[in-house]
Order: structure tokens, then sequence, then C-alpha cells
């Protein structure tokens, strides 16, 4: 943190931020005063205008998933706005610039710091309510579809949680990139509403059997991919629905950490199975992974084909009603916080 003597005088010396008190329910964020932070070397210190919410917010809220060694207490790992001051080296962004970034934390703020090469420009017609609902999901997506499981044209991806942001962007990049999308989902509603935003197919698993539904849709084929959310006693549930030498990726552990496998099955059928956490990687990697971004998908956020999926902005002095819409399970696509 920079001292309060030490910033321009044009700055303010304080900011609001929400704090988790500790380990509990959406009540336990509550806004708290700390000073401005100071951008180091390579980074940008941004004036937020909106805060993405993720599930591993709520993780960090309940006690669940610490912050990486070194990063913000403060939740938030996506954010927009525009760049207040450059820290030592910054040559790729300048001040007054509209910019979205991952962060590692610190995003429900009035002021974050940002890595500058984790920092993506906002085109002119993208509004900033959407650009910071773009960023962990479309890092997570891309690295887990695209890169740790190799989508290729014409393959079809099994999406658990159709209309959570994470699922409505990988409907949204699958369409764009030649996949078939099958998700699933709790409700009629929330199937129609992934098949409105291009899914190819919807499964309601509260009332259906997604792995017979799978094998129907497919004609006994199975997906080549499942991205998963669940874990758990999903995971062999999974490996049923996948085609030989079928990949199977795993970004969250909602339904536990642990599964029982056959590992025959996996090896007769040459499965894959991998997954990840973005937020640990490291700078470079997430540099390397923002480059890419930037060439293969930017251009098509900035020609107004890809944008999130969003349900609800509320104020930052909100965040517990905002976790809780999330908790209720409720939401369509992306919930952000408006600054």
């Amino acid at each position: 943190m920079r001292s309060p003597d030490s910033l321009p005088a044009t700055m303010p010396r304080t900011m609001i931020a929400i704090a988790i008190g500790q380990p509990g329910g959406p009540e336990v964020l509550q806004p708290v005063e700390l000073p401005v932070p100071r951008p180091g070397p390579g980074e940008v210190l941004v004036k937020v205008a909106f805060a993405g919410v993720n599930g591993p917010d709520v993780a960090q809220r309940q006690g669940a998933y610490p912050p990486p060694r070194g990063a913000s207490p403060i939740p938030g790992l996506e954010i927009s706005g525009q760049v207040a001051a450059l820290g030592e080296g910054v040559t790729t962004l300048i001040p007054g610039q509209p910019v979205c970034g991952l962060v590692t934390g610190g995003g429900y703020a009035e002021w974050c710091v940002a890595k500058a090469a984790h920092c993506l420009p906002v085109p002119a017609d993208l509004p900033l309510d959407q650009a910071a609902a773009l960023p962990e999901t479309l890092f997570t997506v891309w690295h887990n579809l695209f890169q740790r499981a190799w989508a290729r044209d014409g393959e079809t991806v099994l999406v658990h949680g159709g209309t959570s942001g994470i699922g409505t962007m990988a409907i949204k990049l699958g369409h764009l990139f030649g996949l078939s999308t099958i998700v699933t989902c709790g409700s009629p509603a929330k199937c129609e509403a992934a098949l409105a935003l291009g899914a190819t197919h919807a499964i309601n698993y509260k009332s259906a059997d997604f792995v017979a539904e799978v094998a129907r849709i497919t004609d006994g084929r199975g997906v080549e991919i499942v991205l998963d959310m669940v874990s758990g006693d999903y995971v062999p549930r999974n490996l049923r629905c996948l085609a030989e030498d079928g990949r199977h990726v795993t970004i969250a552990v909602q339904g536990g950490t642990k599964a029982e496998l056959n590992m025959g099955v996996i090896m007769s059928r040459r499965y894959t199975l991998t997954g990840s956490t973005l937020r640990p990687r490291s700078d470079q990697f997430k540099a390397l992974l923002a480059e890419e971004i930037a060439r293969e998908v930017w251009p098509l956020v900035a020609d107004g084909e890809l944008r999130p999926a969003m349900d609800q902005a509320f104020p930052l002095r909100e965040a517990a009603a905002a976790h809780a819409r999330m908790a209720a399970g409720a939401h369509i696509g992306k919930i952000v916080l408006a600054v």
C-alpha cells in the first residue's frame, strides 16, 4: 500500500472496499475504508467502474479459498475501469484508458491494482459492466476448453452449470469456434435460456438422467469433452458420457474433491483427465494467456460478436446481496458490482 501523503494531490487517500470480516455467509461482506493502493513495477492502478462476482469469491468468503501469498485479501478477481496511474516500466497502457483485467484479488473496491500484462483494452462500444464480466470466465474457459482439452471444430462438449458465468461463456465461445454444446441446467426456464444463448442441447438434470440423455443425443457415441464444475460423484457419470479418446476437464469441485474411478475403463478408452485453477498460476502464465486471448478472441469482442451473458448489477456496498443472489442459484450469466 502507498502511504496517503505520497499519492498525487488529485487522487483520494482512502477508498471504500468490501472486506470479509470472518468466514461465513453473505452477511460477512462489509464495506470498510482502506488506503488507496499503489501500483508497483509492471502494474497499473485502475479506478474501478465494475467488478465481476464469481464462484471463487464465494469460496473465499466461506474460508475455503484463501488468496495466494502476496495477493490482496479483498475479494474480486476481475474489474473494468480507467487506468489512473502507471507503475514503473509500464508502456502498453496510458492514464485514462478504459481497460478490463484479471486480478488476484482486490476487485471489490473503488481502486484496484492490476498487472498491465493481465489487462485488455475495452473497445468503444463495449459497456464497462460487460467488460468487467469477461476476464475471469474468458480466461478460464479459453485455457481449459481450448488449451487443456484441445477443443477442435466439429467436436461436442458437455458443460455442467450451463447458465452460470462459466457455462454461458462456454456456450458462446463454443458457438463461435465451431463446437456443439450440451449443457445441464436445473430448470426448464434455465434450459430455455441456455438454448437462446446458443447451446445445441440443454438437459434438465433434475428431471432427466444426463448420462442417458447424452447417449441419446449423440446416438451412443458420447462427447469429446466434458467441462466439469461439480466433480465428486459426477466424475464417473461424466466418464460414461465420453467418447473414446475423450477429455475430462475439472475446473471446480462444488460436489466434493473425491471421486471413485474405474482405471481400467480410463485405460481402455484412452481418456485424458485434467483440470486447473487460475488464481494461483504465475504472472507469466497469465500474461501469455492474455496475449493469446488478445490475438484469438478479443477481435470477436471488438466486432461485437462476443458479449457476456449479464444477470444483474448491485452497488458495491451491496456485495452481500450479490452473493446472496449467487447462492440462491437463480442467476443466468454474470453478476457484477457497480462501483
